[in-house]
């Protein structure tokens, strides 16, 4: 899921792993975009529609309110991104099953999907992508009785950390983290079931779903997260990007400008402050 970050710590060489490179920082609303850069402002008065393509299935991103309303985080970042690019009258967001998606764009039936599309090298040749605009970091979550300080990864040097088995966070913890005790879990359910007994001393994974977790009632206050953002694309993919079809860059080019002003008037802040009210930043 190739993106701008501004890192506050660079982590090296953790803990003995081979020189590779983790960008960390204390926990805020992401930051993707330079404020000092000036991107084109396109002019689409002759777009006679934008029509973007999403799912219902897939909240907090996308999904369909009390009321059967389309709702979510996608959606109002799309209605954002057309009033910034003075399209509002034009801007329209259908949802549609996640196997119809790439078949409607290519029809012409959207200009473009925000669904979660990862912008991988495969999907690159099929589509034009933004630029991305949220990642999805690791973190560590520890018992709130457990006073570990920073930087955590000197406390945690031979604690038993559990994993999710077989995923990419297993594998990004026993690169960079090689001095801890990796346990890992068949299910998460497992893996917060034993966190919450204080059978393993921190659990590592996905920052997002660790979020949810700990704002649930089955975490029922008992952990926190510790250490990170750890920002890995080689092993957590590049984020969050809107495609287009490829043949239409220039679309694209205008989306990235207004996911910049977005970001820079504190739109898109609120947005995910909405929407995650526990930050996995």
């Amino acid at each position: 899921m190739a993106i701008r970050w501004i890192a506050i710590v660079m982590m090296l060489a953790l803990l003995g792993a081979q020189s590779l490179t983790v960008r960390a920082a204390e926990p805020q609303v992401p930051v993707l975009w330079d404020a000092k850069e000036r991107l084109p402002k396109p002019d689409l008065s002759k777009l006679p529609r934008l029509r973007f393509l999403t799912t219902t299935d897939f909240p907090p991103f996308n999904f369909l309110d009390g009321a059967g309303r389309l709702s979510g985080f996608h959606v109002d970042l799309a209605r954002a991104i057309c009033a910034e690019l003075g399209i509002v009258d034009k801007c329209q967001i259908q949802a549609l099953p996640w196997a119809e998606l790439e078949g409607a764009l290519k029809k012409g039936e959207g200009e473009a999907i925000i669904a979660g599309i990862a912008a991988t090298p495969q999907a690159r040749s099929k589509y034009a992508f933004s630029r991305s605009y949220l990642q999805f970091p690791a973190r560590f979550i520890v018992p709130k009785t457990k006073a570990l300080t920073e930087p955590i990864f000197d406390k945690l040097r031979g604690k038993r950390v559990g994993v999710v088995a077989g995923s990419a966070h297993e594998r990004m913890l026993r690169d960079y983290f090689n001095a801890v005790e990796a346990i890992p879990f068949g299910r998460p359910e497992d893996l917060y079931a034993e966190l919450k007994a204080g059978k393993i001393d921190a659990a590592f994974g996905d920052g997002m779903r660790f979020a949810f977790w700990l704002g649930g009632s089955d975490a029922a206050g008992c952990c926190r997260f510790a250490g990170g953002p750890y920002l890995a694309p080689e092993y957590l993919g590049s984020g969050m990007a809107i495609a287009t079809r490829a043949d239409d860059p220039m679309l694209a080019a205008a989306f990235d400008y207004a996911l910049q002003e977005i970001s820079v008037k504190g739109i898109f802040a609120e947005f995910y402050l909405r929407y995650f009210p526990v930050s996995f930043f």
